[in-house]
């Protein structure tokens, strides 16, 4: 038989990892192949190798099954920190940023991540960081907006003669 080979190999293995990362029956199915691979003869390093895995993590899996069968392999509860913000403060923040800072007595025109984070502090009393504003700002679907860098109907002589240098 004449070897296949996929196209775009090193793209579609990563697609395939993500896919696989993508629900809780895949990652199992996915486990239950390293411990299939360890148990005909592989080593953890070799069936790491071939399914991506660190070695110290198929270590992890092989012991656990070993200790506790299929139920090792399971997915267990993703913990996380618990967010500082409730569910009715996120769509309290979500119809604030669909109006102007202005509306709320802010000077300038549009929401940042400094500016979102000094609105929750007074709205709220809760503390978050820039990074968690932007993340917020992810998570509510808003892209990122700039000013223009120039003035888009200025005239170019007067723009070139307030310059520092040509």
């Amino acid at each position: 038989m004449k070897k296949l080979v996929i196209t775009n190999a090193k793209e579609m293995s990563i697609a395939i990892r993500n896919e696989i990362s993508r629900s809780e029956e895949s990652r199992y199915d996915h486990r239950l192949h390293g411990i299939l691979l360890v148990s005909e003869g592989m080593n953890c390093y070799e069936a790491g190798s071939i399914l991506g895995e660190n070695p110290k993590t198929m270590e992890r899996w092989v012991n656990g099954f070993n200790e506790k069968g299929f139920n090792a392999l399971m997915e267990g509860k993703r913990h996380g920190r618990p967010s500082r913000l409730t569910p009715q403060q996120m769509d309290t923040i979500n119809n604030d940023l669909r109006k102007g800072p202005g509306e709320f007595g802010y000077e300038q025109n549009l929401w940042d991540g400094k500016l979102l984070m000094h609105h929750i502090s007074e709205k709220f009393h809760v503390k978050v960081g820039v990074r968690t504003c932007q993340l917020i700002f992810h998570r509510l679907k808003f892209r990122r907006r700039k000013p223009r860098p120039e003035i888009s109907r200025g005239d170019p002589v007067k723009q070139d003669a307030f310059k520092k240098t040509l």
